[in-house]
């Protein structure tokens, strides 16, 4: 071969080799993202139909009404009728039944989930007129900064307020976070070191589970005041609850009543099977809040805390698809309701513990299995069924005969902020799906 050519030959090589060999070899194949996309979509659809359906009426979306049969109830909590009878809820009228419910007032704990549900779909997308829609439903909660007669105010006002705030922030805004926030710290008893759940009921002093998640309230003024107090409260609310609410495999109780010295005054689990069982909603409650914790502080022992539930979480879990039955204790039968809203809040989660740790793969890898599953058939509806809801087959409260296999508004807002959460993760947006 003449030397020109040997050397014209060697100079492509080493160009080829430069540019990765892009002439002649196959290019890594592009994630499919087809799944997120049509979630997203399907999600906004739904919100966009729900605030039509809506209009003025000044109401929040909340679930769809069912009933429930006595027999059914028994065999999955595994009771007599005169071991739970007491505390069903009223059945609802016959044609009430698959109409849409909305929340009760504005004071009712989930109030917030469906304004916060449009916030993060205009964090999605971009699309302005879920934001004027956002803010449309956000400041009919207004009331809700004066309000003091429950734990869920963190609930009802940073989902919505909240996230009204980190998206468009105005001082009016900060104010209404800032008193909420030391409403719920009035409700804080330094001898027992938490914050009181309910005011109602045969407790002495309640706390619940599900409290866990109105500290990020707390985490979010303390930034913006930078007063130390409400991160202090927070975290001691979570250094008692840890020492208190958890057994020994690391699964949690609902609700633990303390007595005026700070004693446990009892702990049972008003929401699961039994006292003893593992509720699925209580379980991924308690991860999120043990991660905000760590995330906040980074005291490792919150840390381990995550840790345990979630592998207590991924090591339990009896279906196929990873969403959970209501109860990880409740019978493993194909007519057994599972909880939609435990996986979309777990999912939410685990993507932000996977960003805390060196070895977060294994919990990004089972969030965005639990993303895939709600993002299929069996969960995701279709547009224009469901009365609007994103996510179908969720357990409010099975042992009261409340919202059994039923859309809630709560799985479709940790739905959406998991959906957030998978995206930034992966530095995608909207437009490049």
């Amino acid at each position: 071969m003449h030397i020109f050519m040997k050397k014209f030959l060697l100079f492509c090589y080493a160009v080829a080799t430069l540019q990765g060999f892009s002439g002649c070899s196959p290019s890594q194949p592009k994630e499919d993202y087809g799944w997120l996309k049509n979630a997203i979509d399907t999600s906004v659809q739904q919100l966009e139909e729900t605030v039509a359906d809506v209009g003025d009426s000044v109401l929040l979306p909340r679930s769809i009404w069912t009933g429930y049969d006595m027999d059914f109830l028994c065999s999955q909590l595994q009771r007599e009728p005169v071991t739970f009878k007491d505390s069903l809820r009223m059945k609802p009228v016959k044609d009430a039944l698959g109409s849409r419910r909305y929340c009760s007032s504005i004071y009712d704990w989930t109030s917030g989930f469906f304004p916060g549900n449009l916030w993060y779909a205009y964090q999605l997308t971009g699309i302005e007129d879920l934001k004027k829609d956002a803010v449309k439903f956000t400041n009919y909660l207004y009331p809700l900064k004066d309000y003091k007669g429950t734990h869920d105010i963190g609930f009802m006002v940073n989902c919505s307020y909240g996230n009204a705030h980190r998206l468009s922030p105005a001082d009016t805004i900060r104010q209404i976070l800032v008193q909420t926030a030391d409403n719920l710290c009035g409700r804080f008893d330094s001898n027992i070191g938490c914050i009181r759940s309910w005011d109602f009921g045969k407790w002495n002093f309640p706390v619940i589970i599900d409290n866990m998640m109105n500290l990020d309230l707390l985490f979010y003024v303390n930034h913006l005041t930078n007063d130390s107090k409400y991160k202090e409260v927070a975290l001691r609310h979570a250094e008692t609850t840890m020492k208190n609410h958890f057994r020994n495999d690391h699964s949690s109780y609902h609700v633990v009543s303390y007595n005026s010295d700070g004693s446990v005054e009892m702990k049972c689990t008003h929401q699961g099977k039994n006292d003893d069982s593992s509720w699925a909603r209580g379980q991924a409650w308690g991860v999120y809040g043990y991660t905000s914790c760590y995330r906040e502080s980074k005291d490792a022992a919150f840390l381990q805390q995550a840790q345990n539930i979630a592998a207590l979480i991924m090591e339990r879990v009896k279906t196929d698809d990873a969403i959970p039955l209501w109860d990880y204790d409740a019978p493993n039968t194909p007519e057994t309701p599972r909880d939609a809203s435990a996986a979309s809040i777990t999912a939410s989660a685990l993507i932000e513990l996977s960003t805390l740790v060196e070895d977060g793969q294994v919990y990004f890898d089972y969030a965005e299995k639990l993303l895939k599953s709600l993002s299929s058939d069996a969960y995701l509806a279709k547009v224009g069924t469901n009365q609007g809801f994103i996510l179908m087959h969720s357990t409010g409260s099975l042992p009261n005969g409340s919202e059994i296999d039923t859309p809630i508004n709560y799985a479709d807002y940790y739905y959406l902020e998991a959906l957030v959460r998978y995206m930034q993760v992966k530095g995608i947006d909207y437009k490049s799906l």
